[in-house]
């Protein structure tokens, strides 16, 4: 798939502009990790879906605040899980992505698990509001 046509499938999101007082890797968050994570939110909270139902499901009988621990520490700390949702995200990225985001690779990794883990407990969040 062309460059431009995996640029395309993302939504736009209009509050994200380019801007050149910020850092490449907050650039990078914004241009590119955040319209994937938007894209693909739907099969990433089918994923944790599944994850959960894999564990037998204790995670319905939480509280608020734990779900939103448990959900933190199973992307963080299960890492297959989190190698898992990551490469949801990188197989996205058109070559010149995939190369910016090698040469910060710790700092966008870091930046990618939050948003990740924020895109999954604020989808939590709302679901429980709404039974």
């Amino acid at each position: 798939m062309s460059r431009e046509l995996l640029k395309q499938l993302r939504p736009k999101i209009p509050t994200l502009i380019e801007d050149t007082s910020t850092s490449v890797s907050e650039q990078f968050q914004n241009l590119t990790l955040r319209p994937i994570l938007k894209l693909q939110h739907e099969l990433l909270v089918a994923i944790f879906h599944q994850y959960i139902k894999l564990r037998k499901g204790t995670f319905h009988q939480l509280s608020d605040k734990m779900k939103l621990e448990y959900i933190r520490h199973s992307i963080q700390e299960d890492a297959k899980f989190k190698a898992m949702l990551i490469g949801l995200v990188v197989g996205h990225f058109t070559i010149s992505e995939w190369q910016l985001y090698s040469l910060e690779e710790k700092e966008l990794r870091r930046r990618l698990v939050e948003l990740i883990i924020q895109r999954v407990q604020s989808h939590f969040a709302v679901e429980d509001m709404e039974i």
